[in-house]
């Protein structure tokens, strides 16, 4: 059995960033279109008003000021709400490949090494554009890499599950190392539409090089301590687009084809949970809690990082232990947590413990447990 580490970390930040208040004067500009064209039946109670968003609320809500996004034209226009994406050639890389591509190669240039010290690729995200062939094979021929690659889905955890996935090869021996990428356009599967979403969510990539520990020369080391999974059903958080959707023509264009979820539901039931596998898999490795120098949590909504903290630490968590990129990204699911590892990481002292932990749709809850080498 090898030891492993994380030894290198990539970004691809895409070039439009969209603000609440710009989110919020296009989706009211659609209420009040909507309110007008529906004049008629909402007054004979055949149809219901929509309500105006607001930036204040969001902010409060969520704690987003703003999220990058890959199209932002098409999510503005009132008209249309949803990103412009054009169909690119089979012969053509795919968008995710781009963004994954963009990502792996930061980490590779801060882990130091090169497509010929790879020997697989795990695409991780919740968004994947195609059925197949996988997009990691994809991202494997784009970057020269020899080997396997293969495509999961966990939803928003499915970076902690990827690294587990990553670990467990290179552990056994099957690999020396793996680049696991997360690239997600979170803004294709969001109904811009809907009040009390629409704000949620923004795009983003990260990457993974987990190496053989005895292998690895990079400044940027955390060793992989140890690493916990949990799932749990529950339609809470749920998207039914697929394509069995064109068997059941009754159902295309439904608000289930795109995200939705019961927001309160997914509070009250996903914080205990993260924060009672968190505290297990410490004590699962004699380590305490007070112990942990840093949380990288996913981002999905404030109020649930600071309760999840809280819970672990008896207190409040100040942003060194618990930094937040939620407020400049948004929602980038399977992203998130590694947005705030990436940046939120260097400045961690030698034999420093932390914890990278996600949780989403499934119920699904990763955590891994870290120490800077």
């Amino acid at each position: 059995m090898h030891n492993v580490v994380i030894s290198g970390t990539g970004l691809f930040t895409p070039a439009n960033s969209i603000s609440n208040e710009e989110l919020v004067e296009s989706f009211n500009a659609y209420v009040h279109q909507f309110n007008s064209d529906n004049a008629a039946a909402i007054e004979r109670g055949e149809v219901q008003a929509l309500t105006e968003s607001n930036a204040a609320f969001i902010e409060k809500a969520s704690g987003i000021k703003s999220r990058f996004v890959m199209d932002k034209d098409g999510i503005l226009d009132p008209q249309r709400m949803t990103p412009r994406l054009p169909e690119r050639s089979n012969d053509e890389w795919s968008v995710l490949c781009q963004m994954a591509v963009a990502a792996a190669e930061q980490a590779l240039q801060r882990a130091g090494k090169t497509a010929a010290d790879i020997d697989g690729v795990i695409v991780a995200c919740s968004n994947l554009q195609r059925a197949y062939p996988a997009i990691a094979i994809e991202v494997q021929a784009a970057l020269g890499i020899q080997g396997f690659g293969f495509d999961m889905n966990v939803a928003c955890s499915s970076a902690t599950f990827g690294i587990q996935a990553a670990c467990n090869s290179v552990q056994l021996g099957q690999a020396r190392a793996i680049l696991m990428v997360n690239p997600e356009v979170c803004t294709g599967h969001l109904n811009f539409r809907d009040r009390d979403s629409h704000f949620i969510f923004g795009d983003a990539a990260t990457a993974v090089i987990i190496e053989r520990a005895d292998l690895a020369t990079s400044k940027h080391q955390f060793e992989i301590v140890s690493t916990k999974l949990l799932t749990q059903f529950s339609n809470n958080i749920r998207n039914n687009f697929g394509f069995l959707n064109r068997a059941a023509e009754e159902g295309i264009g439904a608000r289930d084809k795109l995200f939705v979820q019961e927001g309160r539901k997914v509070f009250r039931d996903v914080c205990p949970m993260v924060a009672e596998l968190i505290a297990a898999h410490l004590e699962e490795n004699q380590l305490n809690v007070s112990d942990v120098k840093r949380f990288w949590l996913h981002q999905a909504n404030l109020s649930m990082n600071h309760l999840i903290v809280k819970k672990l630490l008896g207190r409040e968590a100040s942003v060194e232990e618990a930094p937040v990129i939620l407020d400049t990204y948004a929602n980038t699911s399977s992203a998130g947590s590694v947005i705030a590892f990436h940046k939120y990481q260097d400045d961690l002292a030698s034999g420093s413990l932390a914890v990278l932990s996600s949780f989403g749709a499934g119920y699904s809850i990763g955590s891994v447990l870290l120490r800077k080498r």
